[in-house]
């Protein structure tokens, strides 16, 4: 690109760096590591091997995100003083290091940002998702299926493992619904973003008279915990039943009843897991869907207190959408909570999702923030 517009791109990238460089506050985060840092030279510190685990690889994070920080700021800088010596000079020889470096700068600030956003509680752990096909009919069950090909694709870019636990196949095409886990460092925290209602408008391949066509899926997302989480679960409340398991899975699944389904009596919560082999391992890992998916209904109500709201629950249908596909009549992505938007439609189709996510983690911080 030319230098002028290198630099007012940079410009404009800047503005969001300086803004964003206050709230990350470097010296007080410098201060911090100084203190536990501290803490690893006072006597007795490996007595408690778990907890000087810990800690070391807290100072080793904000260690990692000091120096993060600093980096980026040396490539700002130099930049600035790359493109400014371009327009000043005309020397053409600099023009290519410059847009380099100032590329170089505007991904590492966006991928950056985003990464520190990453601070809850289980943002880091793996995640369950579950598409549930909505308003639409066999429409909304071929709108789950292009999902669920949309956020495999997502995981295989990450490098993460993408595994299906149980599957629903529509009626007459696709899915009516699916649970799987996409497991990978801060799995969790990105798609958490996910959570919601997803619209697609297209011409329908099932309508031979080739009208557009509305349909809607819910996508639901929970953390895996681990054992050390505490969740109290009354086997009074669960009612436990076993079924075939449907869907791709090979011949010992199907003809056994090997797929397990729990009902949390007291809150209507259903979980359900069919991947593995045995009933005893479906029911070992559905139990632990069970925990995650309780967790997070119980979070969800702590915070609907405290805000005096319901929270993010939402019919699947018209009018609750976080998200909208549009391949007719022209081609558009578009995210409502953020704005967030795009005209190819087909990258995102095939995993190109980064760009929602991290708008959506930068508009969850502002929005917290005030």
């Amino acid at each position: 690109m030319p230098l002028k517009t290198c630099r007012n791109s940079l410009a404009h990238t800047g503005k969001d760096w300086l803004k964003w460089g206050i709230h990350f506050d470097l010296a007080g985060l410098k201060s911090k590591i100084d203190t536990l840092e501290a803490e690893t030279s006072k006597p007795g510190f490996w007595d408690d091997p778990a907890g000087s685990q810990k800690l070391l690889q807290e100072v080793k994070a904000l260690r990692g995100q000091a120096d993060g920080f600093e980096k980026l700021q040396n490539l700002y800088d130099d930049a600035l003083t790359l493109i400014e010596m371009g327009l000043e000079e005309s020397d053409a020889s600099v023009v290519g290091e410059a847009e380099e470096t100032a590329q170089a700068f505007m991904d590492g600030f966006d991928n950056f940002r985003t990464a520190t956003l990453l601070s809850g509680e289980y943002d880091s752990s793996n995640a369950i998702l579950t598409l549930h096909s909505g308003a639409g009919g066999t429409e909304s069950c071929d709108w789950v299926a292009m999902l669920l090909r949309m956020y495999a694709k997502w995981a295989e870019k990450r490098g993460w493992t993408f595994e299906i636990l149980d599957i629903l196949d529509g009626e007459e095409a696709g899915i009516k619904s699916v649970t799987f886990q996409v497991s990978g460092e801060n799995a969790f925290g990105y798609s958490r973003s996910e959570k919601g209602v997803h619209r697609l408008v297209r011409i329908s391949p099932f309508d031979s008279s080739g009208r557009r066509h509305t349909s809607f899926a819910s996508c639901d997302v929970m953390p895996e915990l681990d054992d050390s989480v505490d969740i109290d679960i009354n086997t009074e409340d669960l009612r436990i039943d076993t079924y075939r398991a449907g869907g791709a899975g090979g011949q010992h699944v199907n003809k056994t009843e090997s797929a397990v389904r729990i009902t949390h009596l007291p809150t209507g919560v259903v979980v359900q897991c069919q991947n593995e082999r045995s009933q005893f391992q479906n029911r070992d890992r559905a139990m632990k869907m069970l925990k995650a998916k309780l967790y997070v209904v119980r979070r969800e109500e702590q915070l609907s207190k405290l805000q005096g709201i319901r929270g993010e629950v939402k019919d699947i249908a018209w009018g609750s959408q976080i998200r909208s596909y549009v391949f007719h009549p022209y081609n558009m992505v578009k995210d409502h909570r953020t704005n967030e938007e795009t005209g190819n439609v087909q990258q995102v189709m095939d995993g190109g999702i980064d760009a929602f996510i991290n708008a959506y983690l930068v508009w969850e911080h502002q929005n917290r923030d005030d």
